[in-house]
């Protein structure tokens, strides 16, 4: 399994779709950078956020999860608490060829501010916007804003294609329009 570069992630988003809409070049002049970049591809932040609040005390369980647990805002910016965390969708839409995992890893201009991004991964054959969580573990509120990046993504290619990919299971996250709370 071998990580893929600018030319081939170009190629597949343009050939294939694989990432919409996409921007060929990393921009980074007065934001966070996002787009294309040599072994990667950083994905932005649409408007849409789902920020966790403890005022209905409740419990978070994925077996019974209650969405009274977020507050939903829709803002070119959000403020994600201290100690707390808020999930994100991006602008982007994914298509995952069959043969190729991703990674979705932290970016270090966040990681100095204090705000860490979970690291997941999207599997072969998923597709859909992808909803993402930031925390902070910090006394301090981390600020996100809109369109600008939040986390590269990395793509690797298998030498053989999955048996069973996400498509086949009908996977609980494909095909994601919004934001998606946990779900079994």
């Amino acid at each position: 399994m071998a990580i893929k570069s600018d030319r081939w992630i170009r190629q597949q988003a343009i050939d294939h779709g694989m990432i919409a809409p996409f921007s060929e070049k990393q921009v980074k002049d007065g934001v966070i950078s996002y787009g294309l970049s040599s072994y990667g591809y950083d994905l932005r932040v649409s408007d849409e956020f789902k920020i966790f609040t403890n005022v209905n005390s409740a419990i978070i369980d994925p077996k019974a999860f209650d969405e009274r647990s977020f507050v939903t805002v829709q803002s070119d910016s959000v403020i994600v608490p201290p100690n707390s965390f808020a999930l994100a969708r991006s602008i982007e839409y994914f298509k995952i060829p069959r043969d190729v995992l991703t990674i979705c890893v932290g970016k270090s201009t966040y990681a100095r501010c204090g705000i860490i991004v979970n690291v997941t991964p999207f599997e072969p054959e998923w597709e859909g916007f992808v909803t993402l969580e930031s925390r902070t573990p910090t006394p301090l509120a981390g600020a996100h804003l809109r369109e600008r990046g939040l986390v590269p993504i990395l793509f690797f290619q298998s030498t053989r294609c999955a048996r069973s990919a996400n498509a086949d299971r009908k996977g609980k996250y494909q095909n994601q329009q919004g934001i998606v709370l946990p779900k079994l």
